[in-house]
Order: structure tokens, then C-alpha cells, then sequence
């Protein structure tokens, strides 16, 4: 039986919100290199996101409405971030299990 440590997080939600997993060994089959691509745009999505944060609040005159719409998408950048650090967390720390000497 697969445990949940052997599962990866994918960087995406089912269509319920619940998250979705891949089981496989093969870490350059199609869905994991799908998976790693997805990871890298959050990320750069998610950089760029901050930078222009750091603009809008180094502007006195922004408007609420443009703050309230850059919380909700920082929130969602976080969200997505957070999901990609503990995939990756995952998958290393199975892998230092993984290597072990007795």
C-alpha cells in the first residue's frame, strides 16, 4: 500500500479544492515533469506578484479597490507556494529516509 509519504503533492487542487497526489516511481515521467513545470510558474508568478506589491503599497495614492485585489491574489500566491514548499519537503525528506545507512 502507498503511503502518504510516498505520494506527491501536486502543485494543483481537484475540482472540490481537495488536494491531489501522484504515485509514481518515475520522477521524469509526464506528470511529475508537468508538476515541476506548474511549480516553476507559481514561483515565478509569485516573485513577480511581490515586486508589484512592493510598488503598489510604495504608493500613497493606491486605491483600496487595487489593495483589496492584491491581498486576494498574494493570498493565492501564498497558497500556491506553500503547497510547492511541502511537496518539496516531502519528497526530500523521503529521500533522506530513502538513503539511510544502518
Amino acid at each position: 500500500m502507498t503511503t502518504l509519504r510516498e505520494l506527491r503533492l501536486l502543485p494543483w487542487t481537484g475540482p472540490d479544492g481537495k488536494p491531489c497526489f501522484l504515485s509514481t516511481d518515475d520522477n521524469g515521467g509526464h506528470m511529475s515533469r508537468l508538476a515541476d513545470n506548474i511549480e516553476s510558474v507559481q514561483l515565478g508568478m509569485a516573485t513577480k506578484l511581490l515586486d508589484h506589491a512592493i510598488d503598489l503599497l510604495a504608493d500613497a495614492d493606491t486605491d483600496p479597490d487595487d489593495l483589496r485585489l492584491l491581498t486576494k491574489d498574494l493570498a493565492g500566491a501564498l497558497r500556491d507556494t506553500l503547497r510547492v514548499a511541502t511537496s518539496r519537503g516531502q519528497r526530500l525528506s523521503s529521500r533522506s529516509t530513502d538513503h539511510r545507512s544502518c
